[in-house]
Order: C-alpha cells, then structure tokens, then sequence
C-alpha cells in the first residue's frame, strides 16, 4: 500500500510538473518580427497611438503621455480573471503616481471572452468595481486583424500573449517595455518594483535660499 501512495503521488507530481510546463509555455509567444514591422516602428512609442474605448469612442494614447501604462489582454471565463481585482488594487495604489491600466478584452484564448462590450462592462464593475480605462474587444494574434498595439508591443519585445492576462508595462517615457507572462500577479513583489521604475521621475521643486 505504501508503494502504491509513493507510486501515485510520484505520477500525480509528474502530471502536475507537465502542466505547469505547459502553461509556462502557452502563456508567451513569440512575434514574427520583420524588417518592415521593424521599419514601420522604429520611431514610435506607445504614445503614437490610438485606440477605441469599450464603448467605441476614439482614445489618444498621447493622452497619458508622461505616464506609466500597464496593457493587459483581460477575459471574464479565464482561470486567471480573478487577476483583475489585483489589476485594480494596483490601479488605486498607483494612479496618483502616474500608471494607468488599461484593459483589451481579448477573445483569442479559449474563447473565453464571448460576450459584448455592455456585457464585459457589466461584469467588470460588477464583480470587480474596475474603473481603469477597458477598451474595446481586439485580437492580439499576428495577421491582418491583429490590433496595431498589439503588432507594436510584439514588434518592440518580441513576445505576444500566450493567453488571457499578459501584461505589458511601458515606461513613463514610452522607451521601455517590459512583458509579464499571466502568472505574475499584478500586486506581487516582481510587478510592483517594475512600476516603481517605470513611474514618471519626481522633479525637484525647491528654490534656492534667499542670500543677503
């Protein structure tokens, strides 16, 4: 019998390591990157930009120019959803700062965000009270529907998302990008020290002291 437990707790870690293997490889993927992806990019930051909000109104992404942004791939049926109330906690600690986080609702993985922008919106403050700027539903896969952000962001890093989650965090002068897969949690050690470095840098204020 005590064979048999070794045995099977032996297999049961076997098949947990595969699947942790597993996902570690699904939630990253590499951008074709070509010259001319290169070339069309070479120049712009994020702030070049533009998207639209969940509710189809047009969004200048210079209008957080001289901020942190922090982009995430987000859906309502991933085991990861939960990670939204953490984007959100992340959000309130932060924003007075200078980070913005921004949500593209993705249906790319698992088809796990099926539902209309009234119906992600709903679920988003619903469950989650997210107020950060959602944006409309996109695709982040290479190809002629893939969202210019996220043709951008895969141009400049070479990864794209591998599932539901990533994240992308843009320095507050738009040179930096740095890719967290969806296990980072957005309110763990390793994801609030990179918005500590990305943040817009304190400029001095004081003033000489009058002479005599």
């Amino acid at each position: 019998m005590t064979k048999l437990r070794k045995t099977g707790a032996r297999i049961t870690g076997a098949v947990a390591g595969l699947a942790l293997g597993l996902m570690g490889a699904a939630c990253a993927q590499s951008m074709p990157v070509t010259d001319e992806l290169k070339q069309k990019w070479e120049d712009k930051t994020i702030f070049d930009l533009e998207a639209r909000s969940l509710d189809g109104k047009p969004v200048r992404m210079a209008d957080w120019k001289g901020k942190a942004v922090l982009i995430v791939n987000v859906a309502s049926r991933c085991g990861f959803t939960g990670q939204y109330r953490g984007l959100q906690a992340l959000s309130e600690e932060f924003k007075d700062r200078g980070l913005v986080v921004v949500g593209f609702p993705c249906n790319d993985f698992g088809g796990q965000e099926p539902g209309s922008a009234e119906e992600i919106q709903k679920f988003c403050t619903s469950r989650y009270e997210v107020d950060f700027p959602m944006m409309e539903k996109i695709s982040t896969k290479p190809g002629k529907s893939q969202s210019p952000i996220y043709e951008y962001l895969g141009t400049k890093t070479g990864k794209l998302p591998g599932w539901n989650f990533c994240k992308y965090l843009v320095s507050s002068d738009g040179t930096t990008i740095e890719f967290f897969d969806s296990r980072v949690d957005p309110t763990g050690s390793k994801m609030k020290a990179a918005v500590e470095k990305a943040l817009p840098k304190k400029t001095s204020t004081a003033t000489a002291a009058p002479t005599d």
